[in-house]
């Protein structure tokens, strides 16, 4: 039996569990408890500290990708450059990021090249640094616009290959992708705010001139910024694909096994017809 769970601000209505045990038990024959942790941020710090003994494994979400960072013996391979772990080996404090990997492979499954294109990625939190390095590693020409200027900064140094943006211009993109978390849990049914030279408005602005929309978000599965994108004639996709990869890659590191991305697609269709029977 392997205990694990997924810590954030509020997990509520997280799909990991769901993932979780069916690739641990239906591909990697491996029994699996897997609970969700939802913590406030000001208890953070003090009640994480419990979770390294009781967990075999943690998934780490929003906005705790950063902040877990201080609690960890070593953060390995693009978590280090990212400097956001979304997967900890608790008995060796050692974190992953799994989050780039799963993005990658939800624009590879949904038939999305991105190379040469114009991409703007709204947030430069932990699940939009994954993204935008992802983007970078497809050979997209990135664009990040995030209100905070010291964290956008910093991810600058980290990541020099995207063009950091606090004002937007005027234009369009070949793809817009939302990372902020605004249309999920107290936020659901809004849409992220964007500034302008000389005004601030809803994406719906970008959303309407862009070639393609992508919501991280998940629950619920159509979001404002989809539904938006959608009512223009856009493409959508929305973020579940990449929270099943991204376990997939997790649940590899738990358990040392090599990862395919080929099992990995083909694990994905199984669990929608499963879950569509």
């Amino acid at each position: 039996m392997i205990r694990l769970a997924v810590v954030g601000a509020d997990v509520s209505r997280s799909l990991s569990p769901a993932f979780h045990t069916f690739l641990m038990r239906e591909h990697f024959r491996t029994e699996c408890s897997y609970e969700k942790v939802s913590i406030p941020e000001r208890d953070f710090h003090t009640r994480i500290e419990e979770f390294f003994e009781r967990y075999d494994g943690l998934n780490v979400t929003v906005p705790y990708k950063e902040e877990i960072l201080s609690h960890l013996h070593s953060v390995e391979g693009v978590a280090s450059e990212l400097a956001a772990v979304n997967t900890v080996l608790t008995k060796a404090r050692k974190g992953f990021n799994t989050d780039e990997a799963g993005f990658s492979l939800m624009l590879l499954d949904a038939g999305m090249d991105v190379a040469k294109n114009r991409v703007l990625v709204l947030g430069a939190g932990g699940a939009g640094r994954s993204v935008a390095h992802a983007l970078v590693q497809a050979g997209a020409n990135v664009y990040v616009y995030e209100k905070n200027a010291s964290r956008l900064g910093e991810f600058h140094r980290r990541l020099p290959a995207f063009t950091p943006l606090k004002v937007l211009p005027e234009g369009s993109f070949d793809l817009v992708i939302n990372c902020t978390g605004v249309g999920s849990r107290k936020t659901e049914g809004t849409l992220p705010t964007v500034r302008f030279a000389e005004r601030e408005e809803s994406a719906e602005s970008i959303l309407q001139f862009s070639g393609g929309a992508v919501d991280l978000i998940y629950e619920p599965p159509l979001t404002e910024f989809l539904r938006v994108a959608k009512g223009y004639g856009k493409p959508i996709l929305s973020g579940e694909g990449m929270l099943f990869f991204q376990a997939y890659y997790a649940d590899c590191i738990f358990l040392g096994e090599q990862a395919s991305e080929e099992e990995a697609r083909a694990l994905y269709r199984q669990y929608k017809d499963r879950e569509n029977t």
